[in-house]
């Protein structure tokens, strides 16, 4: 559960995104994530995806796909494409 925040944040930002550009639906969104730690423990791409899907439920960003990347960056993600229509 230590991912849900941060997966709550990046859900914002997509959205936000989504809405300025008009987007009606996103498709794919591409992620770079660096060793970022809450609560004493790492988040990893595989449980970013999982709460990302869970948030994106209901929002423009529902049934989007996410491909997160490790990146050496530490503390830092960047959101480095959002694929709509």
């Amino acid at each position: 559960m230590h991912d849900l925040h941060l997966a709550d944040k990046i859900i914002k930002q997509i959205t936000e995104f989504a809405a300025i550009n008009n987007f009606k639906k996103v498709k794919k969104v591409w992620i770079d994530l660096g060793p970022i730690v809450e609560h004493g423990v790492q988040i990893e791409p595989d449980n970013l995806k999982f709460n990302l899907v869970l948030l994106a439920h209901g929002t423009l960003a529902s049934g989007a796909e996410f491909d997160i990347e490790k990146i050496a960056q530490v503390g830092r993600y960047i959101i480095k494409e959002i694929e709509g229509e």
